[in-house]
């Protein structure tokens, strides 16, 4: 059985204990997990008739390998029928997660040679209700929108209108970053493929306090870079700029852009990258959260402001058009959405996104928005999942050599689910058999996503605190050029932090001396986080918002 990697990252995760570090250290490891094998195992086949797809090898190597180049040569043939095989086993693997996650609803899709051979639902849309889950229930991506987007920019580049090297800047002129010459010279494929030196996760603190898109795209110049195109971390407003970039170069709005060269094309009829579309559709599942052992509809996440990163709806009969075209290089029932050109581009890798930690070791690769592994059968791998804390969890992978995919979405916060169904697929389609517990290493990599967040998380409040200042020193404005503005309020003896755009309120609770504490409750901290706000006379600083060094705001002139 492999092992989860160091790369895990277990010390920076008990250092910082802050939600966008302690995820990005989860997504580290599934990535980690990919290039073990799992997800993204890959295969090869010779379709359900028995003759070999064009791009795929026969189980007889010596009649394949001269029709194939050496890097296309795998170390494992797949005998005819395996695939089929491991298609009629879906529904049953399928049901057995569903019974042991106790999540309300799932639904899932395969495609192979050229057509969706697989597709159902399972389980509700909503817990408590009789509403079954079907191929056409909408569910959101999350960031399984990032592929999905990325097929859309390479429609743009074979139409001319920008390249995966094109500045950002050329086509929003307003765009910078903390070191001029990365704000001028970063292109679309940089922030496509996480190697910007944005700090991982950039933007999305900004996001919750209610920054729109054009807003949190301008405040990315405020945050301290790593390494120009040498460091890997994974952004979703760094991407989205990037998309932002090329929809103004289209003419239009990001959302009508993908809906006009891939949604109609594609006949996705239930996709949208809006929010409101997907809150009208009838036959949509609603995210859900665990309380008490117990999983509740949540609030649907409302992700516009990134869009083309993370806020695209869609149903399994729809991603499955989308992986048809992607196995068919591009085409669509006669059509193309993208050429073999552009799209290679995206499946080719771009950064180191999970280093190998031994020589034994395969590295994890991303693309143009693609994860692109490499199987334990030495087959190229695409894959990607999408996560919301609100109640979303999606994957899908794609082994071209195989001309196989599947896509599995889920309507409860992440726990592995889809991710280990894809891997369990993989396996069957690869080896046969199941050979791992995959669901024990998912469970194990996703464990902490729900962990509130805080150095003060789990502690009680000291038995003889020092008293406080009088609270009118504490109140004011507070300034900070990346998070704007932040007001401290008294009203009856009650402290209160007012931030963001909409004056989102913080009750502050006194801890000891100047430190007070406030809840945070959003997409990015998980019900239980709690913040300190540590006062000087001269300025105040919120441990939740200092991931970056940029959570102390100084107090202006009274």
């Amino acid at each position: 059985m492999p092992l989860l990697p160091l790369g895990f990252d277990a010390a920076k995760e008990a250092d910082m204990r802050l939600l966008r570090r302690h995820r990005s250290t989860m997504a580290v490891t599934v990535v980690a997990l990919v290039a073990a094998g799992c997800a993204s195992t890959s295969t090869e086949n010779t379709g359900s008739s028995g003759s070999p797809s064009p791009n795929t090898a026969t189980a007889e190597p010596s009649e394949t390998v001269g029709a194939l180049s050496p890097p296309q040569v795998a170390g494992v043939a797949i005998p005819d029928g395996q695939i089929d095989d491991a298609v009629a086993q879906v529904g049953d693997l399928a049901r057995g997660l569903m019974d042991s996650s106790g999540i309300p609803g799932m639904a899932v899709a395969v495609v192979h040679g050229g057509e969706t051979v697989f597709a159902e639902g399972f389980g509700v849309r909503r817990e408590g209700s009789d509403e079954p889950i079907d191929p056409q229930t909408v569910f959101q991506l999350a960031s399984m929108s990032k592929p999905i987007g990325s097929t859309v920019v390479a429609h743009q580049v074979d139409e001319g209108v920008v390249s995966w090297d094109t500045p950002v800047v050329e086509h929003l002129p307003s765009f910078t970053l903390a070191d001029p010459y990365v704000g001028s010279h970063v292109t679309v494929g940089d922030l496509y493929s996480h190697r910007s030196g944005l700090p991982e996760h950039a933007g999305d603190d900004l996001e919750d306090i209610g920054y729109d898109r054009a807003e949190v795209i301008e405040r990315l110049r405020y945050l301290p870079l790593g390494p120009y195109r040498i460091t890997y971390d994974y952004t979703n407003f760094g991407l989205t700029a990037a998309a932002e970039s090329v929809a103004v170069a289209s003419g239009e709005d990001w959302a009508d852009l993908s809906e006009q060269v891939l949604y109609e094309p594609l006949g996705m009829t239930s996709t949208s990258s809006r929010f409101a579309d997907f809150a009208a559709q009838e036959n949509r599942a609603p995210g859900h959260i665990l309380v008490d052992g117990e999983y509740v509809a949540r609030d649907v996440r409302m992700p516009d402001e990134q869009s083309p990163a993370g806020g695209i709806s869609s149903s399994v009969e729809d991603v499955a058009k989308w992986l048809t075209m992607l196995l068919a290089d591009g085409e669509y029932e006669g059509g193309r959405i993208a050429s073999s050109a552009a799209l290679q581009a995206a499946f080719t890798p771009q950064s180191t996104s999970s280093p190998p930690e031994t020589p034994d070791s395969r590295a994890g690769s991303y693309g143009y928005g693609f994860n692109v592994g490499t199987s334990p059968a030495g087959r190229v791998t695409l894959s990607h999942s999408g996560a919301f804390a609100s109640g979303a969890a999606t994957a899908f992978t794609a082994i071209p050599s195989a001309d196989v995919a599947i896509v599995v979405l889920t309507n409860a916060a992440p726990i592995g689910v889809p991710e280990t169904l894809a891997a369990e697929f993989a396996d069957l389609v690869q080896f046969g058999e199941v050979r791992e517990d995959w669901s024990d290493l998912y469970t194990g990599a996703f464990s902490s996503f729900a962990d509130p967040v805080g150095s003060l998380v789990g502690q009680s409040p000291p038995a003889d605190p020092e008293p406080p200042k009088p609270l009118a020193d504490y109140t004011g404005v507070y300034d900070n050029e990346y998070f704007g503005p932040a007001r401290i309020e008294e009203d009856d003896g009650e402290l209160a932090l007012v931030i963001g755009p909409d004056d989102r309120t913080y009750p502050l609770t006194h801890w000891d001396g100047d430190v007070f504490t406030f809840p945070l409750s959003n997409e990015n901290a998980p019900d239980g986080t709690i913040s300190k706000a540590v006062f000087t006379p001269d300025d105040v600083t919120f441990e939740y918002w200092d991931t970056n060094g940029l959570g102390t705001f100084r107090k202006g002139d009274a």
